[in-house]
């Protein structure tokens, strides 16, 4: 058993699954805050109802997030040891600055909102949550910092075979992470949109089914009222709010990733050539986009590669603004890696192991960053999509509601999944698009300052440990799925009660019926 490529499999299952409770946990934060302050100001009870039930969920989220980002630290030093060492003085301060934003700062004032209700000024109880979302964006910053510094890496010079940091300022301002923090916010808030969408067209819906709302003559909607779980008007209101609010984010997060992404896309061609070549299975020199390219599974030679539909100076205009311009393909720039940084790798079996003195493939997975740049686009436009429609169809300032088809419903509720797969399709087309380097080198920086993935890997640690690890790993992350879908769903079908349990609650049912007493059985319900 090769314990690099499990090794390599054991990071990518378990970091896909925490990325996936990062981007919510950053955007619907962001939107949670944005009802809450709503409510502050107006009074309106809608905006309280959302605040508390969408919060409710952002919570579960948050809390399985922190379990599943421990274990990243951990594999570092657990299959990464030699990566660890190289990277270790570069990343200790923006990792450290990290820890303390989302184990303190996040995590205290967090605290305090769940349990400040009706016991803090509002405006400080707000401003608690505020100040918890802030410290998920600012602790998300110096991930991407630490990321980008992998991805083009500055500020720093060799010192007996090891980068060490001389401008920390260079590491902070890395123009890598000033493109890809904003596009990995866009992408945040445009998960927060459909998470949204998927959920209030469903309760939308669940209305009409159930009987509660009704269509009238003039076709607008008639709503109704159901003492059951507080179905009432403004229950209503909360989820028609919640549609288009989560459409409107939706879109405007849909709109940054579009813009950032063309940025970022511009620099990795100038940064990572080969990245940007793969993606576009450009094989020769030249100016056209491939909007569809077909080859043998799993080739990698570029005599089968066959271009099916190109659009002529399309991929100038996206690389340098211009229709002209010819963007360097494979066969020019694999010589250019090869001279520059070598054919073989080192041989030094006790750091590379079996794979000393072996030779360097510079082209990433060409099925992987092809169709995982293609996917993140197309996912990413689907969800656009559909958030015009959403705009659509509840266009009568508030008179309108979603259609009776169940199919359609089921269709938003999947819908959920859409921005969910763009992010992890980018992050998996900019990660493995980086191979073979773990930490690529600048063209413009030492050459030298490079790892290659197979040095990264613990020496130490055989096959069978990391593979014991790897199912371990994939039990535990299974069970956590379980629980989270379990919980959502849970209080998804529950609605706003799940999270005020004091709109069903009988103000007669003991008597113990003051103010503060239903406000202490609030407070713990919504803290779980």
């Amino acid at each position: 058993m090769d314990p690099l490529e499990i090794a390599r499999w054991q990071f990518g299952i378990t970091t896909v699954y925490h990325f996936m409770m990062v981007p919510l946990t950053l955007g619907l934060g962001a939107v949670v805050t944005g009802f809450y302050i709503a409510y502050i100001r107006t009074q309106k009870p809608e905006y309280k109802r959302m605040t508390k039930f969408w919060g409710k969920l952002y919570l579960i989220n948050f809390i399985m997030g922190v379990a599943t980002g421990l274990v990243q630290e951990f594999q570092f030093g657990m299959a990464w040891s030699e990566y660890s060492r190289f990277v270790g003085d570069v990343f200790g301060a923006p990792l450290a600055m990290e820890g303390l934003l989302a184990f303190f700062v996040e995590s205290t004032f967090l605290g305090l909102w769940i349990f400040g209700w009706d016991k803090l000024k509002p405006k400080i109880h707000a401003a608690c949550l505020f100040m918890a979302v802030a410290a998920s964006w600012l602790s998300a910053y110096f991930i991407i910092v630490a990321n980008s510094w992998m991805q083009h890496p500055v500020g720093v010079e060799m010192v007996d075979g090891r980068p060490v940091l001389n401008d920390v300022w260079a590491v902070l301002t890395n123009n890598t992470a000033m493109v890809a923090y904003p596009h990995a916010l866009a992408g945040a808030v445009q998960v927060a949109g459909g998470f949204l969408v998927g959920i209030a067209w469903y309760k939308l819906w669940k209305r009409r089914r159930d009987g509660v709302d009704t269509i009238g003559e003039n076709g607008k909607v008639v709503v109704g009222q159901q003492v059951e779980g507080a179905r009432d008007t403004t229950d209503f209101t909360v989820w028609f709010k919640s549609l288009r609010i989560g459409a409107i984010v939706g879109l405007i997060g849909f709109l940054g990733t579009a813009f950032t992404g063309h940025s970022q896309a511009q620099l990795m061609i100038e940064q990572q050539p080969m990245k940007m070549a793969a993606a576009e299975a450009a094989c020769h020199d030249g100016t056209g986009f491939s909007v569809l390219s077909l080859s043998s599974p799993g080739a990698q030679n570029c005599d089968e590669v066959q271009a099916i539909l190109e659009i002529p100076g399309l991929l100038s205009f996206l690389a340098y603004e211009d229709f002209t311009t010819n963007v360097a393909g494979i066969t020019t720039l694999m010589p250019i890696y090869e001279e520059t940084y070598g054919t073989h790798l080192p041989d030094d079996p006790e750091l590379y192991g079996e794979r000393a003195g072996s030779e360097i493939d510079y082209l990433p997975l060409m099925e992987v960053t092809y169709y995982g740049f293609r996917g993140m686009i197309t996912l990413g436009g689907v969800s656009a999509l559909s958030f015009l429609y959403v705009l659509w169809v509840t266009r009568k300032k508030g008179e309108g509601t979603v259609p009776e088809a169940k199919w359609i419903s089921n269709l938003a509720i999947a819908g959920i999944l859409a921005p969910f797969g763009a992010n992890i399709l980018g992050w998996v087309f900019t990660e493995m698009g980086r191979q073979p380097f773990v930490v690529a080198p600048n063209p413009d920086g030492n050459p030298a300052i490079l790892m290659f993935t197979a040095a990264a890997v613990s020496p130490g640690v055989s096959g069978f440990e990391i593979l014991f690890s790897l199912v371990s790993l994939a039990l535990v992350y299974a069970a956590l799925m379980v629980v989270e879908i379990y919980l959502l769903a849970k209080y998804v079908k529950a609605g706003v009660v799940a999270a005020m349990p004091e709109l069903v609650e009988d103000p007669h049912q003991d008597d113990h019926d003051d103010h503060d007493d239903h406000d202490d059985r609030d407070v713990l319900a919504f803290a779980y």
